[in-house]
């Protein structure tokens, strides 16, 4: 009998193969490896710490179905999202033998080879779950059965791991219209894990979010704000921003195509949010409108001194069809060319130059970093 491949994970794997680069990656590592993990921006679900006894699931329901890097890459290879265990509107039923689906993936583990998923599973299966053989399709069922048991362990809950792994604080990403009570939760049981909330307002801020509407009327019902125009809205994210704070938030996070920005005139914002409650709000009012409101959020975080956090460059939803079938973040978020220095203008003339500010840029455009991120970034006093 064939004896399985051991999974190989040398300890410098991460660094460059220069050797002087290695050497000195390595020094500067050390300085840090056994150091607390500080977590400043994710997307955990705060009630995974809320329940003392959550329950991470199956194997395939820990690793496959809620992971779009993984199942894009089985996608891509021909192989149908319903057999991953995933549910489309209409179509075909999903798969639900979580052990089929399992075996489908170690089936094709070999696909990952060389890709950071790859790096980041076999990681975990070793590091974390005790994994030794490598994933195949002869491995696949003795290593379901291992981590099984192992999720059956209290060892295995949420808050058990965030101590295992010397996290002292994780940041969740919540919605303007987000209660925080899975946050309020953790803050009142006798656990002292630190989860704090992030402040992401893009539901209510970009126009061509699908139920726009019904998330402002969330947001009037939570803020208890009355929400019937563009005053309004102000005093509602105001209002939302403050309790965030209060629960621990100490940044925003911002999502959008571009990071182009803005400075509409009170009439001009009130128009464009009108026409936006009638439904008839165009691609250009949807553009201008979220540009504005970058602005009013830096403007917003010099008065409440939340850190303001922007993320762009990403084509959401890309794949109209998966849109479509199954819903939204399903894989297909593919990068664009970015161009940072004119879209930011409005905002850096405005607020650049004061250091009670912070703006910290993330960028999937690698090509901008010494084009235009760093030279901007030395400048400003603002930008991180």
């Amino acid at each position: 009998m064939t004896q399985p491949v051991k999974i190989f994970l040398p300890e410098d794997r991460y660094f460059g193969p220069e050797a002087a680069q290695k050497w000195a990656a390595q020094q500067l590592y050390q300085t840090v490896a056994d150091l607390p993990l500080i977590c400043p921006h994710g997307h955990v679900d705060p009630r995974m710490f809320a329940d003392p006894d959550y329950d991470l699931g199956s194997p395939t329901q820990l690793f496959i179905t809620p992971d779009h890097y993984v199942f894009r890459m089985l996608y891509s290879q021909g192989i149908p999202l319903e057999q991953l265990g995933l549910s489309a509107r209409q179509g075909p039923p999903a798969e639900i033998d979580q052990r089929k689906i399992w075996q489908t993936f170690a089936d094709n583990f070999h696909l990952f080879r060389g890709t950071p998923t790859g790096m980041w599973l076999n990681h975990e299966l070793r590091d974390v779950f005790g994994v030794t053989d490598k994933l195949s399709g002869a491995t696949a069922m003795a290593i379901y059965d291992q981590i099984s048991h192992c999720l059956a362990q209290p060892a295995f809950r949420p808050r058990a791991l965030f101590e295992r792994f010397k996290v002292e604080v994780l940041t969740t990403t919540d919605m303007a219209t987000d209660t925080l009570t899975h946050h309020q939760a953790i803050q009142e049981s006798d656990w002292g894990g630190r989860i704090l909330p992030t402040f992401r307002p893009d539901n209510v801020f970009n126009l061509d979010t699908p139920d726009w509407r019904s998330q402002i009327e969330t947001l009037s019902q939570v803020s208890g704000v009355t929400i019937h125009n563009y005053a309004g809205f102000i005093q509602a994210i105001e209002a939302r921003r403050a309790f965030f704070k209060e629960m621990g938030a100490t940044a925003s996070d911002h999502s959008a195509l571009t990071p182009y920005t803005e400075t509409l005139s009170d009439r001009e914002a009130e128009e464009i949010f009108q026409r936006g409650l009638q439904g008839q709000a165009g691609a250009e009012d949807v553009t201008r409108f979220t540009g504005h409101m970058l602005l009013e959020t830096a403007r917003m975080s010099l008065e409440d001194g939340l850190v303001m956090q922007l993320h762009v460059g990403s084509y959401r939803n890309h794949n109209q069809t998966i849109f479509a079938r199954f819903g939204r973040d399903m894989g297909a978020d593919i990068p664009t060319a970015t161009e940072y220095t004119r879209n930011l203008a409005p905002l850096l003339n405005r607020f650049g130059n004061d250091p009670r500010l912070t703006l910290i840029l993330f960028t999937l455009d690698e090509t901008t970093y010494s084009r235009e991120l760093a030279p901007l970034a030395g400048h400003y006093p603002i930008l991180k």
